[in-house]
């Protein structure tokens, strides 16, 4: 049996690049477990491979969805379980790019989320939104399930909504869901190579740093406003993303360019901490510091993926 890879880490750290890398090595196809890079017309923000990257090597679940259509961690593990097999079937190795820490678990672990959904619901709740505002959802979530209250930023409107639509579905919160607890790691099966991609603080800082002012330099703000003219609420799951957000808020007039961009770093920032926080507590990644230089790394992953293909076989 051919391995699975999965590569992960935070923002700006160079998974995307070292995935086409690797799969140019080892007859690799990427699967992307990234909640933007999953839409279409949203290039520039979520930092999607160039279309000349996206041409030497298969990618999936990549421009996979309109933007207006729902994508959760739930129907990412169907679909990535789905194409794993089938890229295993080609006598291809998958392999798994993305910083999306729920999407990795779910498929790693026994999540079990609930299945179906009621646009009457989320009509419901989008409508209490738009008359209330962000703090006044959060505030209902908070009041009927308070650990995921805790846990979602009151900006995170889309997940907000999904756990009141569970609450209303099942009659039981979100966090009841899951099966396991966050701290519990299953072994993972012997076929599984799990790396993860890190870097001194001020090295990871200074490469998002400059990530944001490329994606200002490429267009950012151009690309949110597009979205906007073809009819694409500001409200949308992706455009609450980083990136997408800020621009938003300097289309309305709310800060300058300046501000945005020292916004739009600082909020990376602190979402790149958030990733290595979650991924640091699985002891099943083996961790690689990217400062060990590029050819060296890839001889290294190699090698395991590799040995691993030896071990399973």
């Amino acid at each position: 049996m051919d391995p699975l890879v999965i590569i992960i880490g935070p923002t700006g750290v160079g998974k995307s690049s070292l995935g086409i890398a690797l799969a140019q090595e080892i007859g690799g196809e990427i699967i992307s477990g990234d909640s933007v890079q999953v839409y279409k017309k949203l290039d520039i923000g979520s930092a999607k491979p160039s279309v000349s990257e996206l041409q030497l090597i298969p990618h999936h679940l990549i421009d996979y969805l309109d933007p207006s259509d729902p994508f959760s961690a739930a129907q990412f593990k169907v679909k990535s379980t789905s194409l794993i097999a089938e890229i295993r079937g080609r006598g291809h190795v998958p392999i798994v790019v993305g910083g999306t820490g729920l999407y990795i678990r779910s498929l790693l672990d026994p999540y079990d989320f609930a299945q179906h959904g009621s646009e009457e619901i989320r009509a419901k709740w989008k409508e209490f939104v738009q008359l209330h505002g962000n703090l006044a959802l959060h505030k209902e979530l908070k009041e009927r399930d308070i650990v995921t209250a805790q846990r979602l930023h009151p900006n995170d409107v889309f997940r907000i909504i999904r756990a009141l639509e569970v609450l209303e579905l099942t009659g039981s919160t979100l966090a009841s869901q899951r099966q396991f607890s966050d701290s519990q790691y299953k072994t993972l099966d012997p076929s599984i190579v799990y790396l993860g991609l890190t870097a001194p603080r001020e090295v990871i800082y200074e490469r998002i740093n400059q990530r944001c002012v490329t994606m200002l330099a490429q267009g950012l703000i151009e690309e949110t406003l597009a979205l906007l003219n073809n009819g694409y609420a500001p409200t949308l799951k992706p455009l609450q993303s980083i990136g997408y957000r800020h621009a938003l808020m300097f289309l309305k007039g709310r800060v300058t360019q300046s501000e945005m961009l020292r916004l739009l770093q600082r909020d990376t920032r602190h979402f790149a901490k958030r990733q290595l926080t979650w991924f640091r507590r699985d002891p099943r990644i083996s961790w690689y510091d990217i400062e060990i230089g590029a050819d060296v790394l890839l001889k290294d992953i190699v090698k395991t993926c590799r040995a691993c293909q030896t071990r399973v076989e």
